[in-house]
């Protein structure tokens, strides 16, 4: 199950920087825009601390890190939702992703020129939360006409249905909202999720800021979180041009580089993290002396379903899961002995994964 996470923005904010940075790619990262116009597409292994003291007491033959795909979207501009400098294409990039990372400009730089001519972080959201309104209410009402009448006389049950979701949506985007705000149920996003709708999909504003700005925020940076707050959106602060130095440094001399600056956590580390948790995604793991793992699930999936991630066979002919958690894991040592402590539990067809569970499935095909 892998997270596909798309860099949005305005031109010359830093997105390719970063995406260069987290996914080590040599993405084309230069002073104009539209220098990105095919998008970008590179995959980032999740260094999951876990996994690796897991590894540390197993000693595996081979190790799988969880991973996930982030998507270089070309810089998007004001008139997007027209065509304006591909708009078109760009946004029919961005229905492809689960989540969207928004980066935006906090930092002056002269050398960097700003598509607007002044640097405005607040304009700059808006500027690229009203093209995604704009899409999404097209596609709105481009569907209303063939469904309104069947809607209205009441013929066809589902029609009515959509009708009614549409017609909130739709009120719900003229007033300035995002769907995400909105209190759909379940049922109700089942039905509206072939639509890929753009506000729909969960957003974080990743800062992209000076090096100067790491630690501490500039008057930009406090108007953003502040707007961020109001919108529940989450923020991540970032300084891409630090991130992109740091890529290709060794493990030791990564974390030696982040403590000088005085930092405990690289700005890709943090947006991972909030990604998973804007996802509702989390990690299990299996550890043999063949393989140690880590499998990404859906908070609330039960065992068979898990089970399916690694195989289908293992969710169709799903006995039971042996499960330790990953704190009695390293308390005691490994499997064999936190089973000995009597730590291992036995569990069947409807029982919840937790983050951090560590299993064995039982199945017969």
């Amino acid at each position: 199950m892998g997270l596909t996470a798309g860099i949005i923005g305005l031109p010359n904010v830093g997105k390719s920087t970063l995406f260069n940075a987290i996914t080590k790619s040599k993405a084309l990262s230069a002073n104009y825009p539209f220098a990105t116009i095919e998008p970008n597409v590179g995959f980032v292994e999740i260094r999951d601390k876990r996994l690796e003291n897991i590894v540390q007491i197993v000693k595996p033959r081979n190790v799988v890190y969880t991973s996930f795909s982030f998507t270089d979207i070309a810089g998007l501009v004001k008139g997007a939702s027209l065509g304006e400098g591909l708009g078109n294409q760009f946004l029919a990039n961005i229905r492809e992703v689960d989540a969207i990372c928004h980066v935006v400009r906090c930092f002056t730089d002269s050398d960097v020129i700003h598509v607007n001519g002044v640097i405005d972080p607040i304009n700059d959201i808006e500027t690229i939360n009203l093209e995604l309104t704009f899409a999404d209410l097209e596609v709105i009402e481009k569907r209303l006409p063939k469904i309104e009448k069947k809607a209205q006389l009441k013929v066809d049950k589902d029609a009515e249905v959509e009708y009614k979701i549409l017609m909130m949506a739709k009120d719900a985007l003229s007033a300035g909202k995002a769907l995400r705000d909105l209190p759909f149920t379940k049922e109700q996003l089942e039905l509206i999720k072939n639509y890929n709708f753009l506000t729909l999909k969960p957003m974080i504003y990743v800062l992209n800021v000076g090096e100067n700005e790491i630690k501490t925020d500039n008057e930009m940076i406090l108007k953003v979180k502040e707007y961020a707050k109001k919108t529940n959106t989450e923020v991540v602060k970032i300084s891409a041009q630090i991130e992109e130095e740091i890529s290709d440094l060794p493990e030791e001399d990564r974390a030696m580089f982040l403590d000088d600056l005085g930092i405990e956590e690289s700005g890709l580390d943090q947006l991972v993290k909030k990604s998973y948790d804007l996802l509702g995604l989390a990690t299990y793991f299996t550890a043999g002396e063949k393989e140690c793992r880590a499998w990404t699930f859906k908070k609330g999936m039960k065992a068979p379903e898990c089970a399916g991630i690694i195989h289908s066979d293992f969710e169709k002919g799903f006995i039971r899961a042996e499960v330790i958690s990953y704190d009695d894991f390293m308390q005691y040592g490994g499997l064999q002995k936190a089973k000995e402590a009597g730590k291992m539990r036995s569990e069947g067809k409807d029982y919840v994964f937790k983050d951090g569970d560590i299993v064995l499935f039982r199945f017969n095909v």
